[in-house]
């Protein structure tokens, strides 16, 4: 007897350190399956930055996954920005690498030569195109430097600390020579030492107006953060000679949120952040001053002191001037809007907003320069003096209008070019395209009387890019290029002033993307860069656009990929990833968004990566919510409902889909409708939500479209809370959040009350909280471990989940 119960216990032992020793192989990084892991390994496709001459361009690398110990670097949250307290740049700053200088249209490539393991910017060309800068993100320190557009050759300017944390650290001067800087003040000191004991409490106070606010990440807290946020945020401007590297102060330092010289290079246009800092709002929510200073740092002009903006009405915008900026085509006039109805949108008023300038030296007569009917949206200014498009919105039934306007006469009359839905994808007619100025500013390209608008195409049979010239005159657009309908192609740059030359981005489903110069009517293209395929092995997923109808006449889409070796008439197991949208129509809704002809690649923790992983997957399934934007979330669950069974029935009828193994996922609002779908349908085996937001009650003022108030729609945020309906979910569900989430409404609290919740009631659910990661998750070792964790949640509950109990089949 003695015996046996020692046996038995030496046997419990032998229980309890394996189970340890499961437990502690879990509570570590997990890796990815080998063929995810040889895609992830494959090299980011580089970017390109061409020169305002259009002569060169510089490929620009990038690292796609930086290794947990960079986001576990030192970060403080201050106002709304993250920033690194040991460099005084963001706490996540840019992950290029490396910059190439390439002759266009053909000549030797020059790799630009920085320090080794550096983080850089994305470079930034002087306006005559002789030069580029960019920043590089040091250890204990934001540097500068600057190189040279032919020789390659670079320099890190001596003596230059930029403050990188809050905005452009820096921006050409129109001389093309001097660089304005935001540095970090001489002799600033220590930081602030963190308070034993507090002064006193914590307050805030209400004027007793309402006040729509959203719930936003990083706020101040308390005074010592505001001493902080002095510390940190506060720069001294500067003028940088980069040929004698002289540095010139100008003015006294500030906390600026932005800062724009004038197009002669003679004034800067300022806008400095002043007291008292809110706990509720995020900087840019901060009482500000407006003004325009002398290049010396002299006060030319007080513009505005602008209030808090907490006290918005619902809809609304500030009072005072707004969206100022200069002209670009004059060489110092300030323009800017102010609102005629005193920013409130109910009130009942012939126009909305106006449009006011005012010239250099500042001390003459304001200048109205239009007029809007509804909120002001805005303004392109052409090349020539006499273009101009001025665009209005109306929110309420998300229609925009744009007038072609003449600001060197503003009493001719504006002339109306298009007034369409924005939610209108086929009739959408372009964007004018861009041009650098001399002087560095930018302003739409004209010529002979001229726009060139480019667009994505949108139709039926999914997205063509085109290039088109619209004659001002006649107001009839002539069409230059369209993308063939086998390939994804896309017009970057012009070459050539007229259009017969010009860059595209090229690629489809078996060539990766890479830039050629071409003329129109597809004549003929040279190749400017021949990046490789960095993962040949994804050719082989198939994939295809899927159209089908919900149940109340709405049209719907998604696209499909099949693994690799897909076996025709075989039904797979299959996950479904979508993103709910708000829709006025049901034409609207039902339009195609995307292309089958884009080269896939996949990166991060995609959903796509199950197609590796033997699952069929119904990628972007639309889930439109249609209806009037004042109450379209009161059918919320019912249309998403409707949507996700089209999706699932059609991808049946094809023949690859298993109706009894289908999974969902989705990522933020994505999330909020995965564990709907589990509480309010029983189309899904189990279901993966990331980084999500499931209480609506915590997001009291609003939710992505909705502008209706928890007061004053209460039965429809009980309702489509999907924690109300924790007990519902009867699927397993697996949570995963960020713990650094900084997204406005989705706390990490949302998805722990919601793991709480649906265990509380019995259900089967898992929650990964993910170190040091944002809404979207970056590091390598975490992208690994939520591919991980997502194949081994659908591969238990959905693969191997055999037939759902009741069936015919589980009952046999």
């Amino acid at each position: 007897m003695h015996r046996t119960i020692l046996h038995l216990s030496q046997a419990l032992a032998l229980l309890a350190l394996a189970a340890s020793a499961l437990l502690a192989e879990e509570l570590k990084y997990q890796r990815a399956p080998a063929e995810v892991r040889a895609v992830l390994d494959a090299p980011a496709t580089p970017t390109i930055s061409l020169s305002p001459t259009r002569d060169r361009l510089v490929v620009v690398q990038a690292v796609r996954y930086p290794p947990l110990a960079d986001l576990a670097e030192p970060s403080l949250g201050l106002a709304g920005f993250r920033v690194n307290p040991v460099n005084n740049g963001p706490s996540r700053p840019p992950r290029y690498v490396s910059l190439t200088l390439k002759p266009l249209p053909e000549g030797r490539e020059r790799r630009i030569q920085v320090s080794a393991n550096s983080k850089i910017g994305f470079p930034e060309w002087s306006p005559d195109g002789k030069q580029f800068a960019f920043a590089r993100f040091a250890q204990t320190a934001v540097e500068l430097w600057v190189a040279d557009a032919t020789s390659g050759a670079a320099k890190k300017l001596k003596s230059i600390a930029l403050n990188g944390a809050f905005g452009d650290p820096f921006a050409w001067m129109p001389d093309s020579q001097t660089i304005l800087c935001k540095l970090l003040p001489d002799k600033r000191g220590k930081p602030p030492g963190t308070p034993r004991v507090p002064a006193g409490p914590v307050t805030q106070e209400s004027s007793g107006h309402s006040s729509i606010v959203r719930t936003y990440q990083d706020l101040l807290d308390n005074p010592f953060e505001e001493a902080q946020f002095d510390f940190y945020a506060t720069s001294q401007l500067a003028l940088v000679n980069t040929r004698t590297e002289k540095v010139t102060p100008v003015g006294a330092p500030a906390i600026f949120s932005s800062v724009d010289a004038s197009p002669d290079g003679e004034h800067i246009l300022v806008e400095r952040i002043a007291r008292p800092y809110s706990y509720l709002l995020p900087m840019s929510g901060f009482p500000k001053r407006v003004e325009v200073w002398s290049k010396a740092g002299k006060l030319e002009l007080k513009l505005a002191d602008l209030p808090e903006q907490g006290e918005l009405p619902p809809g609304g915008v500030a009072t005072g001037p707004r969206k100022y900026h200069w002209r670009p085509t004059a060489t110092a006039t300030l323009v800017w809007v102010e609102a005629l109805d005193g920013g409130d949108p109910k009130k009942k008023v012939a126009h909305r907003d106006r449009v006011v300038t005012l010239r250099a030296p500042f001390t003459g007569a304001r200048e109205e320069l239009a007029l809007t009917e509804h909120r002001f949206s805005a303004l392109s200014w052409g090349e020539k003096g006499f273009v101009a498009l001025l665009r209005d919105y109306q929110s309420s039934k998300k229609w925009s209008r744009t007038f072609l306007i003449n600001p060197d006469n503003p009493s001719e009359a504006p002339k109306l070019l298009w007034s369409r839905s924005t939610q209108d994808r086929y009739s959408d007619p372009g964007a004018p395209l861009m041009k650098n100025l001399a002087t560095g500013q930018r302003a739409m390209r004209v010529q002979d009387n001229a726009l060139f608008l480019v667009g994505l195409g949108a139709s039926a049979e999914g997205e063509r890019p085109f290039l088109d010239r619209f004659d001002l005159g006649t107001m009839q657009a002539e069409r230059l290029f369209q993308c063939d309908a086998e390939s994804y192609e896309s017009v970057i740059a012009l070459v050539k002033d007229d259009a017969s030359l010009f860059i595209t981005r090229h690629e489809s489903p078996t060539e990766p993307p890479n830039y050629f110069i071409r003329t129109p009517h597809n004549v003929a293209k040279i190749a400017l860069t021949k990046f490789p395929d960095p993962a040949p092995q994804l050719r082989a997923i198939k994939k295809q656009l899927m159209t089908y109808e919900r149940e109340d006449g709405v049209q719907l889409s998604a696209t499909l990929y099949l693994p690799p070796d897909y076996q025709p008439g075989t039904a797979l197991p299959t996950v479904l990833w979508a993103y709910p949208r708000e829709f006025n129509d049901a034409d609207t809704a039902g339009q195609i968004a995307g292309s089958t002809n884009r080269f896939t690649i996949l990166s991060g923790t995609s959903h796509l990566f199950f197609a590796l992983h033997g699952y069929a997957v119904i990628d972007g399934a639309t889930m439109p919510v249609v209806g009037d934007p004042k109450k379209a979330n009161d059918t919320y669950l019912e249309q998403i409902v409707a949507s996700a069974k089209a999706a699932v029935q059609e991808a049946v009828k094809l023949g690859v889909t298993d109706e009894h193994r289908v999974g969902v996922m989705g990522h933020s609002y994505g999330a909020f409708m995965t564990a709907n779908l589990l509480a309010h349908s029983e189309l899904f085996r189990a279901g993966v939500a990331r980084s999500g937001a499931y209480n609506r009650t915590l997001t009291p003022f609003g939710f992505q479209n909705e502008t209706r108030t928890l007061w004053q729609a209460p039965d429809m945020y009980l309702k489509n809370s999907a924690f109300l309906s924790a007990d519902k979910i009867k699927e397993p569900l697996l949570l995963i959040h960020g713990e650094a989430d900084n997204n406005p409404g989705t706390f990490p609290l949302q998805s722990e009350r919601m793991f709480q919740a649906v265990k509380g009631n019995g259900g089967t659910v898992r929650f990964v909280l993910l170190p040091h990661e944002s809404h979207a998750y970056e590091a390598r070792e975490s992208v690994e471990h939520v591919i991980w964790e997502m194949f081994h949640w659908f591969d238990r509950y959905v693969k191997n989940a055999g037939e759902p109990k009741g069936s015919a089949a589980s009952e046999k």
